[in-house]
C-alpha cells in the first residue's frame, strides 16, 4: 500500500469529523435560537441591554463592509489581506450573534408597528432563512482554506459570499425599519 492511501483515508476521516462537528454546532445554535425566540420569549430582569440593537446593526454593517473588501482583495490577488478581512468579518458576525442572543434573552422580540408590515416581514423572513446556513458554510469555507483546498473553498464561497453579505445588509435594514416603527414615547 502506498503512502497516498493512508493519507487519503486520514483526510476523509478528518473531513467527516469536521463536518459532524459543524453539524452539531449548527444544530445546537439554531435550536438555542429557536428556543429563545419561540419558547422563552425574553424577560430576564435587572439588565438593560436596549443599546444592543444599535451595536448589532453596527456589527452587521462592519461584517458587510469587511466581506466586500475581502472579495475585492482576493480578486486583486491580495490573499493575505483577504484572509485577515474574512477572519475579521467572521469575528464581527460572531460578536453580532452573541449580542443578538444576549439581547433577546433579556428583552425578547421587538414588534414591528409601522405601515410597511408586509415589506418588513418579507425582508425579515428572507434575512432569517438565509442566515441559517451562514455559520455552517462559513466554518466549511474556513476549513477548506485552512486545508489549502481552494477549489472546494471557492465552491462554497460562491454561494456563501452573496448570502452572508445579504444577511448582513438586511440585518441593518431590519434595525432601521424597527426603529422607524417604534411609536414615540410621550
Amino acid at each position: 500500500m502506498s503512502n497516498a492511501a493512508p493519507a487519503a483515508l486520514s483526510s476523509r476521516v478528518s473531513d467527516r469529523n469536521f463536518f459532524a462537528f459543524t453539524a452539531v454546532v449548527s444544530v445546537a445554535a439554531l435550536s438555542f435560537l429557536a428556543w429563545l425566540l419561540l419558547v422563552r420569549r425574553g424577560g430576564a430582569g435587572g439588565v438593560d441591554l436596549r443599546f444592543l440593537p444599535a451595536v448589532n446593526a453596527g456589527l452587521n454593517a462592519t461584517a458587510a463592509a469587511l466581506l466586500i473588501a475581502g472579495w475585492v482583495a482576493v480578486k486583486r490577488g491580495a490573499k493575505r489581506v483577504h484572509q485577515y478581512l474574512m477572519v475579521s468579518a467572521f469575528v464581527a458576525s460572531s460578536l453580532f450573534l452573541v449580542c443578538y442572543l444576549a439581547y433577546h434573552y433579556v428583552h425578547g422580540d421587538t414588534r414591528y408597528v409601522g405601515d410597511w408590515r408586509g415589506l418588513y416581514l418579507a425582508i425579515l423572513a428572507s434575512h432569517v432563512l438565509l442566515s441559517m446556513p451562514v455559520v455552517p458554510m462559513a466554518l466549511v469555507s474556513f476549513y477548506f482554506a485552512w486545508r489549502k483546498e481552494f477549489t472546494r473553498h471557492r465552491k462554497v464561497t460562491r454561494w456563501l459570499a452573496p448570502i452572508w453579505v445579504y444577511v448582513s445588509v438586511t440585518g441593518v435594514v431590519v434595525f432601521f425599519m424597527l426603529r422607524g416603527s417604534v411609536p414615540a414615547v410621550p
